[in-house]
């Protein structure tokens, strides 16, 4: 009999549609010779499942289960595509973990420390990885933008510490900018992160892990923006030029699949994740040398039809289908 995958989708966060949007890259890739797929739309305590006729019925939370024509469905699976709060942080993960439900993603635990950008940055800085400077700042702390700066320097990046695509980033050039821009950022979440900026090459870089292929690192994808930083717009309104496989040197892009490859083993990666990175250039020995910093970690990476993954995976010849399947079958064998 064939299995039931529910794709959880929607959330609590500001890209609430934009994980719609990963839903339905999702849904179209996903082979239905081989499952059913329902999509599961969550936003605060209402949770709904999408129904192939159009209508919406409500989930019961208790056991993650819905009608459908008078019978009930029980998804075999979890496919968990929201970018914010509650399936990015691992708040569904332990929910799942719960109902003793697969999911698609890493563990509660990896899941929160991804989530969380600060945390993740110096934890892998104990392991060596280069990050940028930075400062954590918490909601009801006050600190005054003159010992930001003297610690993290100008320009800088203010950001909020837990989310993501870009809503509420701020790229500061004076101490003026600063106390508005965490003002901005707090409005997305309750800590939020200043960094000093690196200039340089930003690069994205997708890895999954299966019992069936070990861990599996993508192609590089080269981020060009036209706006001054990968905002909103640069990600999701085409305002970007991407470029995949990144114009990088071979040594380099070897080690940074080999970095990525680290990274993912290091924390215990499961399913898809992406890693952001900006690949900036310093004089040693008379050389100029590429250094890998790290900008953070996506555990559910965006998967709409234009993202990161899928311009990867076709330029390693993988169809996103096969990908799926694998990545499905791999918690369901």
């Amino acid at each position: 009999m064939k299995k039931t995958i529910a794709i959880v989708a929607g959330g609590d966060s500001s890209e609430h549609d934009v994980s719609l949007r990963s839903a339905e890259g999702i849904y179209s890739w996903i082979d239905k010779e081989k499952f059913n797929v329902y999509t599961i739309e969550i936003k605060g305590l209402t949770w709904e499942a999408h129904l192939p006729d159009g209508t919406k019925t409500p989930v019961n939370r208790h056991d993650f289960t819905f009608e459908e024509g008078g019978k009930t469905v029980k998804p075999d699976y979890a496919y968990i595509t929201i970018h914010g709060t509650p399936g990015e942080n691992g708040i569904l993960q332990g929910y799942f973990d719960l109902l003793h439900i697969p999911y698609s993603t890493c563990s509660l635990l990896v899941a929160a420390m991804t989530f969380n950008k600060f945390t993740l940055n110096q934890y892998l800085k104990g392991f060596g990885v280069r990050i940028a400077e930075s400062m954590l700042i918490r909601e009801g702390h006050s600190v005054s933008a003159e010992d930001i700066v003297s610690h993290v320097g100008l320009p800088c990046f203010v950001k909020p510490n837990e989310g993501g695509s870009s809503f509420g980033v701020s790229k500061c050039r004076t101490a003026e900018d600063i106390l508005p821009a965490i003002e901005k950022a707090m409005k997305e979440s309750p800590e939020v992160v200043v960094e000093a900026e690196l200039k340089g090459t930003e690069i994205a870089n997708g890895v999954y892990r299966t019992k069936k292929s070990g861990i599996q690192v993508l192609p590089i994808t080269e981020v060009v923006s036209h706006n001054e930083f990968f905002d909103y717009g640069a990600k999701y309104n085409g305002e970007v030029e991407e470029i995949t496989p990144a114009r990088l040197s071979e040594s380099t892009t070897n080690r940074v699949k080999t970095l990525t490859s680290a990274i993912y083993d290091i924390l215990g990666g499961e399913g898809i994740m992406r890693v952001d990175y900006i690949i900036t250039q310093e004089e040693q020995d008379g050389k100029v040398v590429d250094k890998i910093n790290l900008l953070e970690i996506n555990a559910t990476p965006g998967m709409t039809l234009t993202s990161f993954i899928p311009q990867q995976a076709k330029a390693e010849g993988i169809e996103m289908k096969d990908l799926l399947t694998e990545i499905i079958e791999d918690k369901l064998s």
